[in-house]
């Protein structure tokens, strides 16, 4: 079973100029520990797919099942609940609190989802010790980091929840290649790891780190993507824009979690 599999989904705009149809038909599969990357120009529907695949949009039509169950059969607390623990997101902007310590904006998701008081700081220091950030690094303020720094404290903030999928759009984007260099081996360890990974990126070095990389053009897949260096090796060759993977895989199914009682966010921040 994959973790992702999106069937023939469109998804389609209602604005006040008409309609705009941004995905058209993409299909795509993505196996457990799998690191894809996606590219294509602005307003080739990068960003749709990923909202998408996130469970923050849904299809005009077409199927999305993740980790074998079809999201369209999901409630809005169930929803919420798996954006909370199976995937986490990575953003080009750090999305950090910037007067808060990296300890707290690391410990902050556990928070959200009512995770005991006790293994929230545990938890913390786990995920920021997997990205390489110093113990003598968890008392600074965000704002006081480097561009490097404050994406790999991002990455553990998404890594916290144990998720099960890892998206990242533009991760590298804000960052000169030194840094995107040490932000892109991070991302690779926890592929080596298990976790699987979807990228969206404009560098075409970077999608050669990957697994695979597919091109979106127009809301399309296209065909004969790059298939990357990471473990298959940086060859072009032939293959489809589902990005069908020769395997299957056993994986525990999201209907299989409990969800929640209660997953709406609170009105402020809690403490941690």
């Amino acid at each position: 079973m994959s973790v992702i599999d999106v069937k023939n989904i469109h998804r389609i705009f209602e604005t006040g100029a008409g309609f705009n149809h941004v995905l058209r038909g993409v299909s795509l599969t993505v196996n457990k520990g799998e690191f894809v990357a996606i590219m294509g120009p602005s307003g080739s529907g990068k960003s749709t797919l990923m909202s998408i695949l996130g469970l923050l949009d849904t299809p005009t039509t077409g199927t999305y099942r993740l980790e074998g169950v079809d999201i369209s059969t999901l409630s809005d607390d169930d929803l919420s609940f798996v954006r909370g623990r199976r995937i986490g997101f990575v953003f080009q902007s750090f999305n950090l609190l910037p007067r808060a310590t990296v300890l707290r904006n690391v410990m902050l998701p556990l928070a959200y989802a009512e995770v005991d008081r006790r293994e929230r700081e545990p938890r913390a220091i786990r995920a920021l010790t997997a990205v390489d950030i110093a113990p003598d690094h968890f008392d600074h303020l965000t704002n006081e980091l480097s561009g490097g720094q404050m994406q790999r404290v991002a990455i553990a903030r998404a890594l916290v929840s144990d998720p099960a999928i890892i998206l990242a759009d533009e991760p590298t984007g804000n960052l000169d290649s030194a840094t995107g260099e040490m932000v892109m081996q991070t991302f690779e360890r926890l592929r080596d790891r298990g976790k699987t990974i979807v990228l969206i990126t404009h560098d075409p070095n970077v999608a050669a780190r990957a697994d695979r990389a597919l091109h979106i053009l127009d809301g399309r897949l296209a065909d004969g993507a790059f298939s990357g260096g990471g473990r298959v090796g940086g060859t072009l060759g032939t293959r489809t824009g589902d990005g069908t993977a020769a395997t299957a895989v056993n994986l525990r199914p999201i209907a299989s979690f409990a969800p929640v009682s209660d997953t709406s966010l609170p009105s402020r921040i809690p403490e941690v």
